[in-house]
C-alpha cells in the first residue's frame, strides 16, 4: 500500500461523523414524515463535515450525485446520520450518507435515506487545491 493510500485509510477512518437527531413536528411535511428538504440540508451538513474532518480545507458541496429516499421518516422517530468518506480525488471528495431511522418506543433501526455529496477544496481565491498536500495523486 502507497504513503498516499495509508494517509487516506487513516483520514478516512478519522472523519467518519455521526449525528443523531429527533424528528419534531416543525421538521415535517404535511404527511406528518420528516420534510425531505430538511434531510437534505442534515445530510449536506453531515457529508461537509465528514469532508472537513478528512483533509482540514475550505470545502465547497459541488454536487449530490443521488439520492435514494427508501423509507419514509415519521414524526416522533430518532435518526442517525452517518457520513463517510468513499472517494478521493486530486482536488476532490466524495462522502456517502446514510440516514437511520427508529421508533422511540421500540427497538431496531431501517436505513431511511442513501446519498453521495462531492466536494472540492479550495484557496483564498476559490481556485481547487489538492485534498492531500505532500501526496501526489495516482
Amino acid at each position: 500500500m502507497s504513503p498516499r493510500d495509508q494517509e487516506i485509510l487513516r483520514r478516512t477512518q478519522l472523519s467518519e461523523t455521526r449525528v443523531t437527531k429527533a424528528v419534531f413536528p416543525f421538521t415535517t411535511n404535511h404527511h406528518d414524515t420528516l420534510f425531505g428538504g430538511t434531510a437534505l440540508a442534515w445530510m449536506d451538513e453531515v457529508s461537509f463535515i465528514a469532508a472537513t474532518r478528512f483533509c482540514r480545507l475550505p470545502l465547497v458541496t459541488v454536487s449530490t450525485d443521488r439520492i435514494d429516499f427508501k423509507h419514509p421518516i415519521p414524526a416522533g422517530s430518532i435518526v442517525e446520520l452517518i457520513g463517510r468518506v468513499v472517494k478521493v480525488g486530486n482536488t476532490s471528495l466524495k462522502v456517502e450518507v446514510e440516514v437511520f431511522v427508529e421508533s422511540m418506543s421500540s427497538d431496531g433501526r431501517e436505513k431511511a435515506i442513501h446519498g453521495l455529496f462531492s466536494f472540492v477544496a479550495i484557496d483564498e481565491a476559490k481556485r481547487p487545491v489538492p485534498v492531500l498536500p505532500g501526496f501526489a495523486a495516482a
